[in-house]
């Protein structure tokens, strides 16, 4: 792995803010981000992502590598839940396997959202249909999570129609900004785009810090609850993402040659769900306990792969010979 990725991650004021949050839960602070501040900066985020992706988009030919690409992120949001489930299942029963299954299967806007600050400090370019890819992963992996809930579960009660759950994974307020923003900034011209370009780009990494400086605060709180599940749930939520990570990051390879494409394939398969799954198991298995999925998402692979993963996919990356 590249020494001076690692160093530069872990001294980015984005991961730093992060690590003050859960510092200042251990010391007890009364430090914290309001609640609708905090919703509007996730908000923003997530619009400034999906339109600069799409303004990307625009300038990109469709040629078969980004319908290739599209096809690649479905089939891993399908994939990888089925395999977690059948890891989990035996120690955390169907509804908690099912859910974490589904997290894993999923991916982490937020995670997207600071890999794209990272390959920007790299000075790597990356395609814009990677938003697509993103925003295209967080739908079928819940499904499929729910199906295998439903198929393993011997009590009707807790099946749902999968009807249902397709619609609340697409209209869950994430998954519609994403994708909405996307499609506006696919349609709109260079000349409106570059109109609100300060509020799309100059202020992006600030929101970011202020975003994790939260996500670090709720991190803190929540590793408490999560310390009761003993030592599996923790090596899963490393060792699962690493996985994930490395695999894809060597397997991306036969869809894209461009580096930041593959870095972000890595980063999308190596990421969990900790905004859309909760919100669908919610609904769909309230059974399933929040406390596991949620601090294994949030709390360990999250830092984990903005401090470790990132720079290990990209060395993986570079250490891939080219197909030509």
């Amino acid at each position: 792995m590249n020494l001076d990725l690692l160093i530069n991650n872990l001294t980015s004021p984005a991961l730093l803010f992060f690590v003050l949050g859960i510092v200042a839960v251990q010391l007890r602070s009364d430090l914290e981000i309001p609640p609708q501040s905090s919703k509007f900066i996730s908000l923003y985020l997530l619009f400034s992502i999906g339109f600069k992706g799409g303004q990307e988009l625009a300038h990109s030919e469709f040629g078969m590598e980004i319908w290739w690409s599209l096809a690649l992120g479905i089939v891993l949001a399908m994939v990888v839940p089925v395999y977690s489930f059948f890891l989990l299942r035996r120690r955390m029963g169907v509804q908690n396997a099912g859910a974490v299954a589904a997290a894993y299967g999923s991916v982490s806007a937020v995670t997207f959202v600071t890999a794209v600050s990272f390959l920007e400090l790299q000075q790597i370019e990356f395609g814009g249909h990677m938003v697509a890819v993103m925003a295209l992963m967080e739908a079928p992996s819940i499904i499929v999570g729910v199906m295998l809930m439903s198929y393993f579960s011997n009590q009707e009660t807790e099946r749902m129609p999968l009807g249902k759950i397709a619609h609340h994974s697409m209209t869950n307020g994430s998954v519609m900004l994403i994708l909405g923003s996307l499609l506006i900034g696919l349609l709109a011209s260079d000349k409106e785009a570059e109109g609100i370009r300060p509020f799309t780009t100059d202020i992006f990494k600030g929101f970011l810090a202020i975003f994790l400086l939260d996500m670090g605060i709720t991190s803190g709180r929540k590793l408490s609850s999560f310390r009761k599940h003993g030592w599996f749930a923790f090596m899963f939520a490393i060792l699962m993402p690493l996985f994930n990570g490395c695999l894809v990051a060597l397997a991306s390879l036969g869809v894209t040659e461009v580096v930041g494409n593959r870095f972000m394939f890595a980063i999308l398969a190596a990421s969990a769900s900790y905004i859309a799954v909760p919100a669908a198991m919610k609904l769909a298995a309230p059974e399933a306990n929040p406390s596991l999925y949620i601090p294994m998402a949030l709390a360990i692979t999250f830092p984990f792969n903005i401090t470790l993963g990132m720079p290990l996919y990209l060395s993986v990356i570079y250490a891939t010979p080219s197909l030509g």
